[in-house]
């Protein structure tokens, strides 16, 4: 389990956070406009991400790919909104409901709410599921 504790480090004080607090800060940071930040520091190397019933994307680059086309194709961005929050540190699990409105070149204009259900590993997100309605 990822809990909050302090490590040193050749001589330097690490502070681990809790996963409330890693999700707290990604969402804040995609709510900010830091996205691709965002998944920089969140994500692991080895990652797992699916929409809804389609393809899954294995590994960091494929996902960051993924989420660069997302963000390079929003013409608009009207808002989100974290709706819910639930995380289990026992677990190391967290989802988070999402209201989105957007416009993107490919999709067109989208409002809808998401779930996104993370798995946590070391303080890196390394599996992430979207369920969503079309």
């Amino acid at each position: 389990m990822f809990k909050h504790r302090s490590l040193n480090i050749n001589n330097k004080k690490i502070i681990m956070s809790t996963i409330k607090e890693r999700v707290e800060d990604l969402n804040s940071r995609i709510l900010g406009g830091d996205i691709l930040g965002a998944f920089d520091e969140f994500y692991s190397e080895d990652v797992v991400m699916q929409d809804n019933d389609t393809a899954v994307r294995e590994g960091k680059a494929v996902c960051r790919k993924f989420e660069e086309d997302f963000v390079n194709n929003l013409t608009e961005f009207r808002g989100a909104t974290v709706k819910n929050v639930l995380v289990s540190e026992e677990a190391g699990v967290s989802t988070v409901e999402w209201d989105f409105d957007y416009s993107h070149k490919e999709w067109g204009d989208r409002k809808y709410t998401q779930v996104c259900i993370q798995q946590w590993r070391d303080g890196k997100i390394v599996s992430e599921r979207f369920l969503y309605n079309n």
